[in-house]
């Protein structure tokens, strides 16, 4: 097992011995009265049989055993659900317990779907993946929470929102009990809200008319009873009530079409929106400090009202819907154009919260996001908060290392981009961890710009945008070589360059694709183009010769190298970056290491 934080992995143990023993508990509960549930049945049985049908006992006995049985199945199904949230809260700590000890990889979420190959680093960087930044930071339990966290991932955050959200996680942090319980609602709610379906749903165009609609349909329900009752009382005879109901259906038939609008996609939508309330419920019932939370929380209101409330009125107009199933009360329900007032009381609902819906998925997403960072600084009490600077570019880390890296095994190492100094060129053998280096500062930089703490002594950094070759490789499907992949990305880097942001550009064995001599030349004329645009970055290279092009570039360039060591025979690296150019190349060490002869 690997070294982990103390505090957090003993909060978790403890809490997962807690409600493995209430899950056990719980599980011993729901033998026991399922046994009971099945003594009642075969006692009433028995009673029967023996008693009630020789006509000893009055069927009414029987009365006893079935109320016990109901009253035994409606205790028995709290139990099963509680029994279900012990088991999600055992799952939520047991996963937390996996990060902490770096058995995560391959459980978790990992964010696939938000993978673009066109994107400037989320592929060369393990954004999204097994193994991934993602899978490591995500515990949101809705598509929403999973898109937003996503987002804050693929794009820098402004300075005032980067500080912001600094802020709220930090509050979040240390509320662990919010989280799990955000946690024992997820499976539900992940299985349940389709937002884009629930979305499309509430902003349906709303036709033009509906208060001149609904006043003429209670008209006309209350001089339809009306005529009813002066028959039935006074005798007027019955024209006017058959006049009344001709013009109803005139009434219902005209509103057909709108009404079918109204209630198309109801169950579903308030299935989807009754989940919703459920999980908002805890942000609504929460009280925040930070300036972040408490707008995220005032964003779900509607004149003053919660969600709740407002999704509880939607479902009671479901209900009064569902009413006229009722074989008896269609009859009367025909008579009153209760199918008609409800969808016109379901349209003046969505008029009034339907636009508020998308607002409610997103808070919801944020939420989500904000706890799944929170709960990344929680388990990582040593990570500091970035120093966030408005001047830039700038990047100066102290001991920095890679976030995916477990911690007895990751070297941290100082690098510090901004001012004269520009780029770095970073020389080494093979293995070396000169890929590795790339990857550490543009992670760091991604959780950074995200909001969220950084594996590093201390950091400061301005808001830049980051792009790298990391990953780049050739296309047989598009035609294209590693070598023409390679440069189309590097006049992207130039283009993002010219943006509002600094670009920070990491680029991995720079045009290694061509010969020496073009690679020389290209190399300096690129990095040259990118230094005169205001960037800065670093790039590794085994070709001692792109290392003079540090010099040719002083002061805003130098170099930097990782070495190694030959041990008894086999390689060894301490993956420590040194001033100056490397020596000397492992490759014919690496050869002769697995049997080449050479």
């Amino acid at each position: 097992m690997q070294e982990v934080p103390d505090a957090p992995h003993a909060e978790y143990t403890q809490r997962l011995q807690l409600r493995r023993a209430e899950e056990n508990r719980l599980e011993r509960q729901n033998r026991l009265i399922g046994n009971y549930r099945l003594a009642i049945f075969l006692a009433g049985v028995g009673v029967w049989w023996f008693t009630v049908r020789p006509g000893i006992l009055s069927p009414w006995w029987l009365l006893f055993f079935v109320a016990g049985f109901l009253a035994l199945v409606f205790y028995h199904e709290g139990i099963r659900a509680r029994t279900r949230l012990a088991k999600r809260s055992v799952t939520f700590y047991e996963k937390g317990l996996a990060r902490l000890e770096d058995r995560w990889a391959g459980q978790g979420a990992q964010g696939v779907a938000f993978l673009d190959s066109t994107h400037p680093y989320a592929q060369d960087l393990d954004v999204f993946g097994e193994s991934s930044l993602f899978e490591l930071l995500c515990t949101a339990r809705t598509q929403g929470g999973e898109a937003t966290l996503a987002s804050w991932l693929c794009a820098p955050a402004a300075l005032e929102e980067i500080r912001a959200r600094q802020t709220a996680i930090e509050e979040l942090r240390s509320q662990l009990d919010l989280r799990e319980r955000i946690a024992l609602l997820g499976d539900d709610v992940r299985a349940g809200i389709h937002p884009a379906a629930l979305s499309a749903w509430a902003s349906v165009p709303l036709q033009s008319g509906l208060l001149s609609l609904r006043i003429i349909a209670a008209l006309l329900t209350a001089l339809t009873v009306g005529t009813l009752i002066g028959q039935v009382a006074t005798g007027i005879g019955p024209v006017p009530f058959l006049a009344m109901l001709l013009l109803e259906v005139a009434f219902v038939a005209f509103t057909r079409t709108r009404v079918r609008q109204a209630v198309s996609g109801l169950d579903r939508a308030a299935r989807d929106l009754a989940l919703l309330a459920e999980i908002l419920s805890c942000l609504e019932e929460t009280r925040f400090l930070s300036p972040r939370l408490a707008t995220l929380r005032a964003a779900l209101d509607i004149d003053g009202g919660p969600p709740f409330k407002r999704i509880a009125r939607l479902r009671r107009l479901l209900s009064l819907l569902e009413s006229v199933k009722n074989q008896l009360f269609i009859p009367l329900a025909k008579l009153l154009l209760w199918d008609t007032h409800v969808a016109f009381a379901i349209e003046s609902w969505r008029a009034m919260s339907g636009p508020a819906v998308a607002r409610w998925l997103a808070a919801l997403g944020e939420f989500e996001a904000f706890c799944a960072l929170a709960g990344y600084a929680y388990e990582h009490p040593a990570d500091p908060f970035p120093e966030i600077v408005a001047n830039g570019p700038c990047f100066a880390g102290q001991g920095i290392g890679h976030p995916l890296i477990p911690d007895t095994q990751c070297v941290r190492n100082d690098v510090s981009l901004g001012g004269e100094l520009r780029v770095l060129i970073v020389s080494g053998s093979n293995m070396s961890g000169k890929s590795t280096l790339l990857r550490t500062v543009g992670m760091n930089v991604v959780l950074a710009l995200a909001g969220a703490p950084v594996r590093a002594r201390h950091l400061r950094l301005s808001p830049v945008a980051v792009g790298a070759t990391l990953r780049i490789q050739d296309s047989l499907q598009a035609g294209s070589s590693r070598f023409y992949a390679e440069i189309s990305r590097i006049r992207l880097l130039m283009d993002i360059a010219r943006g509002p942001l600094p670009l920070l550009f990491l680029l991995d064995e720079i045009l290694h694709g061509t010969n020496s001599h073009d690679r020389r030349v290209g190399a300096e004329a690129m990095v040259k183009s990118l230094l005169n645009l205001g960037a800065v970055g670093l790039i590794t290279t085994h070709d001692l010769a792109l290392a003079d092009i540090a010099e040719a570039l002083r002061p805003r360039a130098g170099n930097v190298c990782f070495e190694d060591q030959l041990v008894d025979g086999k390689l060894v690296f301490d993956y420590r970056m040194r001033p100056g150019v490397v020596q000397k190349s492992n490759a014919l060490a690496l050869m002769r290491s697995i049997g080449l002869e050479v």
